[in-house]
């Protein structure tokens, strides 16, 4: 799966944590995209079956899909964590930071990010 795909999965995550459901233009105003963009994103993540769209036009994640999502947003927020604490910046530079990054480490390298912050938290 491509940075985008993952990028919209886990949007779709959020917004249904947030909202309770996720529609397009729901996406498309999160991300700041347009609707054509977005419409076409989502129907490669249908074709693909990470997501379903019933008759209302409401998105939910496939198992797949969610399983994705969770994993991506797992590393969001563990690299802002780890950002904040270690290099000082403010939550909005992590959160920046930590969406760029979370598409490109190594898994291996992660566990070690995810372990010195949890073991940090304490």
């Amino acid at each position: 799966m491509y940075e985008s795909g993952e990028n919209y999965l886990e949007t779709i995550l959020m917004l249904k944590q947030r909202n309770g459901f996720v529609r397009s233009i729901d996406i498309a105003r999160e991300l700041d995209y347009s609707k054509p963009s977005v419409s076409r994103a989502v129907g490669l993540l249908k074709e693909s079956e990470y997501i379903t769209i019933d008759s209302n036009g409401y998105i939910e994640l496939t198992k797949t899909g969610l399983n994705i999502a969770e994993t991506i947003y797992e590393r969001h927020r563990i690299l802002t964590s780890f950002l904040c604490k270690t290099a000082g910046v403010s939550i909005e530079i992590a959160e920046e930071d930590a969406c760029k990054i979370e598409h490109i480490l190594s898994n291996d390298t992660f566990k070690g990010i995810k372990k010195f912050t949890l073991s940090n938290m304490k």
